[in-house]
């Protein structure tokens, strides 16, 4: 079911139209009618760089994988070993610093 209901037709030239593709493209918007609504509501669009944001998931779910594979070994022999522990620290610290870094750059938006 369509959510949306009302219609506004606005009339362009051809190169109008041209200048809309391509701030789209910039913005990385395939869906002319969601570009406009966003810019006629928002009056701009905000296109961010999360590859470091995708990076640090992927760190977090290799850490995560990590400390249940120390977690598995502890249980299985009773024992966990202080490397272990320092390993696992030294990893949420990485991962904390990168986090920093994305906080930080996402602040200054």
């Amino acid at each position: 079911m369509r959510k949306y209901t009302d219609r506004i037709r606005v009339w362009i030239k051809p190169e109008d139209r041209e200048l809309i593709k391509k701030k789209m493209e910039e913005a990385g918007i395939k869906n002319m009618s969601a570009y406009i609504r966003k810019m006629a509501i928002d009056g701009y669009v905000i296109r961010l760089d999360m590859s470091d944001v995708k990076e640090v998931s992927r760190l977090l779910r290799i850490n995560a994988n990590n400390i249940n594979q120390y977690a598995k070994r502890a249980n299985e022999t009773g024992n966990i070993y202080l490397e272990d522990i320092r390993d696992i620290q030294q990893q949420q610290e990485q991962l904390w610093e990168l986090m920093k870094g994305i906080l930080q750059r996402l602040s200054t938006i």
